[in-house]
């Protein structure tokens, strides 16, 4: 039997990347699946057919997840059309580097209401539904920069430091109605955000790495299904690292 086979999986950000790695997961293990994306139709389409293609139930959502009123309605829109939910994976995130000396207000903002405040209203909308079932995997995606900082990041390192601690809150307040909420911290996964970036950086990460590579959207999205399926009954509150072993 599929892991998820029955279950239903809201994904926020789903059409690159890890996202869309936990998708693909997901519907290759039987879950029908709601989908969350911001700016490109085509993509969308493109991701929805592949994970059709599984057999699942698939639906596209194009809005922001940091306005909490799109949220609400998506969240309704999502318990109407697929009668539950039962896992929900918040990996919307963006970066806007750079020294915070040189870092404009905006990009601070961004970065806080993509990252942190899409995970609030995703997470503080669907409680209804939620409470209501007595059961649901909230899995949260953070990040070891969010554990260890990194220099140029201040904005990512601060959103994603502040899921963890979102994260161990809500699954001590809401862990007796058998709702889990756990993250996950990814190290350095190639996606098409690291795609630009110079091979020699690239090489020097990976040394440090002590597996000797960079981890790939399917090791973090392996992560997500264990947490989504009834396999981690009994995890909750916890950040499990997918980084090689690079933060020990």
């Amino acid at each position: 039997m599929k892991l998820l086979e029955g279950k239903v999986a809201i994904i926020t950000g789903a059409t690159r990347g890890i996202g869309r790695g936990v998708a693909e997961i997901f519907a290759k293990n039987g879950a029908d699946i709601a989908f969350t994306y911001v700016s490109s139709d085509e993509k969308a389409k493109e991701v929805e057919e592949t994970l059709k293609s599984f057999d699942v139930k698939v639906k596209a959502y194009k809005f922001n997840v940091s306005d909490y009123e799109a949220t609400e309605k998506f969240i309704a829109d999502v318990a109407d059309e697929f009668g539950k939910i039962d896992a929900i994976v918040n990996n919307a995130g963006i970066t806007r580097d750079g020294l915070l000396m040189r870092m404009s207000e905006e990009n601070w903002d961004d970065v806080m209401n993509i990252n942190l405040k899409s995970v609030f209203n995703v997470t503080k909308c669907a409680l209804k539904t939620l409470l209501k079932q007595r059961f649901g995997s909230i899995i949260n995606m953070s990040s070891v920069v969010g554990i260890e900082g990194n220099g140029g990041q201040s904005n990512y390192a601060a959103s994603k430091a502040g899921v963890i601690g979102f994260t161990k809150s809500i699954a001590q307040e809401i862990g007796s109605r058998n709702i889990r909420c756990n993250a996950i911290a990814p190290g350095f996964i190639e996606t098409e955000m690291t795609a630009d970036l110079d091979p020699e950086v690239i090489k020097g990460w990976v040394e440090d790495i002590p597996m000797k590579r960079s981890g790939t959207p399917e090791d973090v999205a392996n992560t997500a299904l264990f947490l989504a399926s009834d396999l981690s009954n009994y995890v909750n509150g916890q950040v499990i690292n997918v980084c090689g072993g690079i933060q020990t």
